[in-house]
């Protein structure tokens, strides 16, 4: 009865704690294979790569890594020599892991990126500032003690 209850209520609401865990035990390896250059290609090895997450399918046989490169630049670069490597990577990740089957990889951009770009430039943006700066004018704290009766 345990696993099938407790699928039977994870199914409305999100990815399964397993789903999760194995997500970012993928997501640390992928990073390590990509750090430590384990894939002899030239081209990806000039880039930084980060692996903002990876979320897997409920049978975990797909695993969908979103990836970034450092600074946002080669970013079709990446994505093309990740695909391209695609069976390799997953070769490499699968031999450090001990799960039953390695999952398939795809390769997403990490679009989360661009929203914290998109935070930063409204945040540095001149009206934002001034609305963020300006005091409360009428906070409690700024009446004078005689006010209140």
């Amino acid at each position: 009865m345990g696993a099938m209850a407790s699928n039977r209520f994870n199914s409305a609401s999100g990815p399964s704690q397993r789903q999760l865990r194995v997500g970012e035990l993928i997501r640390r390896t992928l990073s390590d294979v990509l750090m430590r250059g384990d894939l002899h290609d030239p081209e990806l090895s000039r880039l930084s790569i980060t692996v903002g997450e990876v979320r897997c399918s409920p049978d975990l046989k797909v695993a969908t890594a979103f990836i970034m490169p450092l600074g946002g630049h080669g970013v079709d670069e990446a994505l093309s020599g990740l695909r391209r490597h695609r069976k390799e990577l997953r070769h490499l990740v699968s031999r450090e892991m001990t799960l039953k089957y390695a999952p398939e990889l795809r390769f997403e951009i990490d679009q989360t990126f661009d929203q914290m770009d998109e935070t930063r430039r409204l945040f540095s943006d001149e009206t934002v500032r001034r609305d963020i700066a300006a005091p409360e004018d009428d906070s409690p704290e700024n009446e004078a003690p005689g006010d209140r009766d």
